[in-house]
């Protein structure tokens, strides 16, 4: 018993240490904000900037079966998504180092750093389908959202810390080493958390996967969906909640086009997103221990819902710094619900067939929406943009409080 809680304190630091790392790298290559200006600079069109934001999820969608298939067959997960990590981030890093080679050209630059971002984003496949199921194995139930979501928040703050550099860095170094810089420092705190994985520990008496073939695996994703309902139900919340988090790159296209967003409102920008991530983390980690992740899945859709109708009913950069603030408020929210919903309506030994399930269809709907909006941001306006987070977020509170409630019910029933 005794060593059962050394492990599980040793794991919640690792856990702790994962959100202090990766928070800050977030806030120096973020696909909000800090990517979509330096594109933008570029002279990237807006499709340019759409698949630079698509590539997670594309890359995601394509690869994650492979790394699903992965994960079910590893005895000790964090050992093998540590090494993952490693390898995507030395990747990445090496990338970093070269830019300079390709400056001379800003075509060049432009489709050389889409390459690289394409390949580290390869790897993206795996977060789900490894971190997940970590987070419900290696913690206790509550121990999984509070002490976690302070790791978070206090690297949500050294993340602010971090984007208050950005336009330091961006106006003090010339081009290219000034992102090369700024790419560095966040490839640096990267790295470090992919380290943190190796460091975790696992009992020997934890439930493994059930191993999967490839194939099995592929096959049985639609099996998921037809067989649980809890599951459907929980797909249609989580999915319109991932859409409109997926498309807050463009809020920053709109500051940039719209109002002529400078450097400094870039920091503005993130370090805002930031700090509303860690106010975000530390909330919603005290309420879905103590009300559920159903209830904070609610709470987030209100949010997204109300950053809409700030957006869209006013044409003023403050009050679109508001609507930012409240929507990455939201995606804290979201990613600390997501995953204990997960665990409500998925079989323990099957956790990353599932996460996986949901990684695949949330991903191929937000890159399908972003991709096809982007002529239409280009053509009508920004307009289209903040209607649709409206409708996701209205649309998941429905499904949340209607269906998924009495779904959740009735699978407990048919477990007990």
């Amino acid at each position: 018993m005794n060593e059962d809680r050394k492990l599980v304190r040793h794991n919640l630091r690792m856990f702790f240490i994962d959100g202090m790392t990766f928070m800050p790298s977030m806030a120096l290559i973020s696909i909000t904000a800090v990517i979509p200006f330096f594109l933008e600079q570029l002279g990237a069109t807006t499709f340019q900037i759409a698949i630079a934001v698509t590539l997670p999820m594309i890359c995601m969608l394509v690869t994650q079966p492979f790394f699903g298939f992965i994960a079910s067959r590893s005895v000790f997960m964090s050992k093998t998504f540590g090494k993952i990590l490693l390898l995507q981030r030395i990747i990445f890093l090496i990338y970093i180092l070269t830019i300079p080679i390709f400056s001379a050209n800003n075509f060049i630059l432009i489709y050389a750093f889409l390459i690289s971002w394409t390949i580290f984003n390869i790897f993206v496949g795996s977060y789900s389908v490894f971190h997940t199921p970590l987070v419900l194995k290696l913690l206790p139930p509550n121990k999984r959202g509070f002490v976690r979501s302070i790791g978070f928040a206090i690297g949500s703050f050294i993340g602010v810390g971090m984007s208050a550099l950005i336009p330091i860095i961006l106006r003090n170094f010339i081009f290219p080493y000034d992102y090369m810089v700024v790419f560095l420092l966040g490839a640096f705190f990267l790295i470090l958390n992919a380290i943190v994985f190796l460091q975790m520990k696992q009992s020997d008496d934890i439930k493994p996967n059930k191993p999967m073939g490839l194939k099995e695996y592929t096959i049985q994703m639609p099996v998921t969906l037809r067989k649980n309902a809890a599951f459907r139900a929980m797909i249609v919340t989580g999915l319109t909640l991932a859409v409109a988090n997926a498309l807050l790159p463009y809020y920053t296209l709109y500051a940039i086009r719209e109002f002529s967003a400078t450097e400094w409102h870039l920091a503005i920008l993130t370090g805002s997103a930031i700090f509303s991530v860690a106010i975000g983390n530390v909330s919603f980690g005290f309420l879905v221990d103590r009300y559920g992740p159903r209830f904070t899945m609610a709470l987030v859709a209100c949010l997204i819902a109300t950053a809409g109708i700030v957006a869209l009913t006013t044409n003023s950069l403050i009050f679109l710094f508001v609507a930012w603030v409240l929507a990455n408020a939201g995606s804290s929210g979201f990613m600390i619900s997501l995953s204990l919903l997960l665990g409500i309506v998925s079989p323990p030994n099957k956790l990353p067939l599932y996460v996986g399930v949901h990684t695949t269809i949330s991903s191929a709907f937000s890159a399908a929406f972003i991709l096809v909006l982007s002529p239409v941001l280009d053509r009508i306006g920004f307009a289209p943009l903040f209607l649709l987070v409206l409708s996701c977020g209205l649309l998941s509170l429905f499904v949340n409080l209607l269906v998924l409630k009495k779904r959740i019910d009735a699978h407990d029933l048919e477990l007990e």
